[in-house]
């Protein structure tokens, strides 16, 4: 009985998603689905292992949110985001900050994160604003409590075989605020990571590693200035 139980709870969470999907401005359940709106660039962006289904939906780029249902393995499934080009050297970079306000699963195995990446793909700054379950940041800490940006942050830094990830984890979790882009890139350029890097895109989205039995998770508000 016990199974049935859970078995009609998932298949109702997953109709009631596909309601709001269909209710929304553009939805997809294509793993690579794209879309672009108000300048931004929307991801569905399903490439992990094992992955399950999961849908992405969006009224606009600061709108938007997936149903997932991902199993509880180890390892990342998915990186639903939103995408802001921005493409200029950070000696030339005026400000560059960003917004957002997320709703989000108190159950899974995730993280809401920003995505900074740099010098075409060579160096990727990650920003945890919450952490869900068992997940944590690639490599080692290298500094404890770094107050920047407007937060107070753990730093990693490691390497996946080709960028160089630096992972900025909060000391506790976020759903709403706004973050100051540039000045923890000035920080990593600070402490010798990498020099006049050119800030290529800034995303946000959630990482998922497990969502099993359906979850969901929105954006409210999202946005990036720079200048």
């Amino acid at each position: 009985m016990k199974r049935k139980i859970i078995a009609f709870g998932s298949v109702a969470l997953f109709l009631a998603m596909l309601m709001v999907a269909q209710a929304a401005v553009w939805s997809s359940s294509d793993p690579w689905a794209s879309w672009s709106n108000g300048g931004y660039i929307l991801y569905n962006n399903v490439w992990g292992s094992g992955a399950g289904p999961q849908t992405i939906w969006a009224n606009s780029y600061s709108n938007w949110g997936v149903w997932a249902d991902h199993p509880d393995t180890s390892g990342v499934k998915s990186y639903p985001n939103c995408t802001k080009e921005i493409n200029k050297k950070l000696s030339a970079l005026g400000s560059c900050t960003s917004s957002f306000n997320v709703t989000r699963p108190s159950s899974g195995a995730y993280c809401t994160a920003y995505d900074i990446w740099c010098d075409n793909y060579a160096h990727e700054i990650m920003l945890w604003m919450n952490k869900q379950g068992s997940v944590g940041p690639l490599g080692s800490l290298q500094q404890s409590n770094v107050s920047v940006g407007g937060h107070t942050w753990n730093v990693y830094r490691g390497y996946n075989g080709s960028t160089q990830v630096i992972s900025f984890v909060r000391t506790s979790n976020m759903n709403s605020g706004t973050v100051d882009v540039k000045a923890v890139l000035n920080w990593v350029k600070s402490k010798g990571w990498f020099g006049d890097v050119t800030l290529q895109k800034v995303q946000c989205g959630f990482e998922i590693t497990s969502s099993a039995g359906g979850l969901n998770f929105q954006f409210n508000s999202y946005s990036v200035s720079y200048s």
